[in-house]
C-alpha cells in the first residue's frame, strides 16, 4: 500500500502507482509528493546538495516486520517540467520518477551499481509501457 502525503494542489490517480509498488514489493511505501523548494530542503540536509531535485529515497535503516519499505519524495514541479521537455503525461513522468526512487528503497543504486539500476528501469519501462525518456537523460 502507499501511504500518500499530497502538500500540493494536484489530484493524483494512485492505481497504477499501486500496481507498479506491488509489482517489486508487498512492503507499504510512503510517497510525499512536494514542490521544488521543499525538496532542495531535504536535498540539502540530506545529501548536502544545495538545488532542487526530482525524486528523493529514504529507505529504513531496519527491516521489521510491518515496517514500512521507506519514503520515496517527488517534486511536482520537476514532474511538470520534465513531462513538458520530453513531449508525455504528467502520469508518465510521475510512474516514471516513481519506478527510479522504488528501486532505490528496495536496494538499487545507479551511483554504485555496475548499471543493474538502469537495467532494472529499462524492464520496468518497457513492462508498463512507459517513454524512454529516463532512460536517455540518464545514460
Amino acid at each position: 500500500m502507499i501511504d500518500l502525503d499530497n502538500q500540493t494542489n494536484i489530484e493524483i490517480e494512485m492505481s497504477a502507482l499501486e500496481t507498479i509498488a506491488n509489482d517489486l514489493t508487498s512492503k507499504d511505501i510512503e510517497l510525499i509528493l512536494t514542490n521544488n523548494e521543499e525538496i532542495q530542503v531535504l536535498n540539502n540536509e540530506h545529501r548536502n546538495i544545495d538545488k532542487a531535485t526530482d525524486v528523493l529515497s529514504f529507505p529504513l535503516e531496519f527491516d521489521m516486520p510491518n515496517m514500512p519499505l521507506g519514503s520515496i519524495v517527488i517534486s511536482v514541479d520537476f514532474v511538470e517540467e520534465k513531462a513538458k521537455e520530453y513531449n508525455h503525461s504528467f502520469e508518465d513522468e510521475l510512474k516514471l520518477l516513481f519506478i527510479h526512487g522504488l528501486l532505490h528503497l528496495i536496494g538499487f543504486d545507479h551511483e554504485v551499481d555496475t548499471g543493474e539500476h538502469r537495467e532494472k528501469e529499462e524492464e520496468m519501462i518497457k513492462k508498463y509501457d512507459l517513454p524512454k525518456s529516463l532512460i536517455v537523460r540518464n545514460s
